[in-house]
């Protein structure tokens, strides 16, 4: 919901009171600067920002330059970098017997009101350069964006280590690596579970979780004091809130060394009791495929391997004819299909122009979307924008996806376009279409219970997560003092696998911003510039000045963009003209020689204080001077 804009006397945090001049006047990405010749230089895009791309707002802080010395033999560290005060940015280094892991290199997506023209959000690799020289490997747990998107962005600032991996998530890594020709070539070793590998002076483990993607897998890293666990993104499969036999044993198996550590999923901390099992959700999809009457539009996530497997396997079976509809639904299906997931008759799947060869009860459409996505499938299909398919009353859609929070506005207009056409909906809170990959609360304690860690560290979530996590474990009875729940950049010591430090300093956590082809540190000027262009648009003044007399050639120019409709405000841009022309008249006299700057910066005052008193609005002001 948009917010209401201050009032005067309520201006927000982060604007300038107008008149008031406290640094330089602002450019966008080094605007243009007028020498006294009359020379216009333009600072290039890609130098005056750090080379550098949704869902909450980025804290932006000062960092601190802390780098602690490495840890001794019997001390082991772990600091998360990322995914512990957000959902997405997953990373962590663990720090043991010399040699240094990163567990996952994901990114964040952002939304374009808290960071505009930004793409990703990384975590800050500034501790990992600082001790590069020790980094052994980068244990990727699985295929989703937020734990492998960062890899083409990072690599490289950190001496492109080793990546170990399963097999699926290494396909995937390599083919969106393809998407950045210019990124480091990447060296991945693929892993089995059950696999126990010497990396360095380090032994590792690694132990299969259940999750919404094939191949996910857990890390156990062993010390000489005990075993380090790190869950990676995971659920139980169940039945009615018993664990299967194969849950029992691997959790059973892991639980009998012992393990000094333990960093586990929280993202469904919120939530008590059991999730969904995913072969609910395959029965009820089933069911659907075979009795309903016409058209079906399945729209789900790209990332459920299983789910548009099954769906496949399901279609084929009940005779049905499959049309893929977006882009990474079809790179996901062709990368299910190199790694052995499916094993189908390849004629199932038919083209989208091929829809009218076959009756409207033997199609299933499988497109992106549900979220809302303003060009996705099912958006231009709800908008009548679809080459091939016209939805009738007939089609019945299946949104076999839950909203993810901040997309309720957009999934709402989806459902408000689709209804028009008189269909039938389906979606989680009618039928159970759709079950989470993350564990609730009851699953999340049992895990911790088999694993009998000593010490604890929720993780991959916000604070909130990670504190009902912290609660559900320590109500379950495992000691308070045990656990951690940290920040991005906390530093975490286990001593002889008995005494716990934490570190009153953080290590650089800032995150970094991935910006078209640039990567860098937030740069709060900018971001908050573009935030206020989005809401107040940008005033542009362009005179000429003479440098003899200091009055100018003519009448200014002005340029607004975003900031008043120029027809109805003819009075408003006469009275700024006329205050332009005795600004710098009077800033100019008695000046010699004329220094532009100094008339810049006043220039910049009045105008910005002249235009909120007159419109309650801080548009961005840019004074263009050309001195003759």
């Amino acid at each position: 919901m948009e917010q209401k804009k201050p009032q005067s006397s309520q201006r927000a945090p982060h604007r300038r009171r107008p008149g008031v001049h406290t640094h330089k006047p602002r450019r966008i990405f080094g605007g243009p600067s007028i020498t006294p010749g009359g020379n216009i230089t333009v600072k290039s895009k890609r130098n005056s920002r750090m080379d550098m791309r949704r869902d909450a707002p980025i804290i932006a802080r000062r960092d601190s330059e802390y780098y602690p010395e490495a840890p001794g033999k019997d001390t082991v560290r772990i600091v998360p970098l990322g995914g512990v005060e957000e959902v997405g940015r997953n990373c962590t280094a663990i720090d043991v017997n010399g040699d240094i892991f990163i567990l996952d290199v994901g990114f964040q997506f952002v939304s374009a009101e808290h960071t505009p023209g930004i793409d990703y959000v990384l975590p800050n690799t500034k501790y990992l350069e600082k001790n590069i020289s020790r980094i052994r490997g980068a244990l990727i747990t699985h295929g989703h964006l937020d734990h492998i998107g960062g890899i083409p962005f990072m690599m490289g600032r950190i001496g492109n280590p080793t990546i170990y991996t399963q097999l699926l998530t290494s396909v995937m890594i390599k083919k969106r690596q393809e998407e950045y020709p210019d990124a480091a070539k990447l060296d991945i070793q693929e892993v089995k579970v059950g696999d126990r590998i010497k990396i360095g002076n380090t032994f590792v483990k690694f132990f299969p979780v259940t999750h919404s993607i094939p191949d996910s897998m857990g890390v156990s890293i062993e010390t000489p004091h005990g075993n380090l666990v790190i869950s990676g993104d995971l659920k139980l499969d169940h039945v009615d809130g018993k664990p299967t036999e194969i849950e029992v044993k691997t959790w059973g198996e892991l639980g009998k060394d012992k393990n000094i550590f333990f960093m586990g999923d929280s993202t469904n901390a919120e939530r008590d009791g059991f999730s969904m099992p995913e072969t609910r959700v395959h029965e009820t999809i089933e069911e659907i495929i075979k009795t309903v009457k016409g058209r079906l539009i399945i729209g789900t996530f790209a990332s459920q391997f299983e789910r548009l497997v099954k769906i496949l396997e399901i279609s084929e079976k009940l005779g049905k004819k499959v049309v893929v509809e977006g882009r990474s639904l079809k790179t996901n299906i062709e990368i299910a299909d190199r790694v052995g997931l499916l094993k189908i008759n390849k004629n199932v799947i038919i083209p989208s122009g091929d829809i009218d060869k076959y009756p409207p009860d033997k199609i299933v459409i499988i497109a992106t979307g549900a979220q809302g996505e303003k060009f996705a499938a099912l958006m231009r299909i709800s908008a009548g924008k679809h080459k091939f398919v016209k939805l009738t009353p007939r089609d019945t859609i299946v949104f076999s996806s839950s909203v993810i929070p901040g997309n309720e506005t957009s999934v709402q207009k989806l459902k408000d376009n689709l209804y028009r056409h008189d269909i039938n909906l389906i979606h989680y809170r009618t039928s159970d279409v759709h079950s989470t990959g993350h564990g609730n609360t009851g699953e999340l304690v049992w895990i911790n219970q088999q694993v009998h860690p000593t010490f604890f560290m929720p993780a991959y979530g916000y604070h909130t997560m990670l504190r009902l996590h912290a609660r559900a474990v320590q109500q379950s009875g495992f000691p308070k003092e045990n656990i951690i729940v940290p920040d991005n950049g906390t530093v975490i010591d286990i001593i002889e696998g008995k005494r716990l430090h934490i570190h009153k300093q953080k290590v650089p956590s800032s995150p970094l911003l991935v910006d078209g082809i640039s990567i860098g540190d937030m740069q709060e000027v900018v971001i908050r510039d573009r935030q206020m262009l989005s809401k107040d648009g940008i005033f542009v003044i362009i005179a000429t000045i003479q440098l003899k007399t200091g009055r100018l050639r003519k009448s200014p120019d002005i340029i607004s963009r975003g900031f008043v409709y120029i027809r109805e405000n003819q009075e408003l841009f006469q009275h700024a003209r006329i205050l332009i022309k005795k600004s710098v008249e009077d800033t100019t006299q008695g000046m010699n020689p004329i220094d532009l700057d100094i008339v810049k910066k006043e220039l910049t005052n009045t105008l910005e204080s002249y235009l909120f008193q007159k419109t309650n609005k801080t548009p961005i002001v840019i004074p263009v001077l050309i001195g003759v």
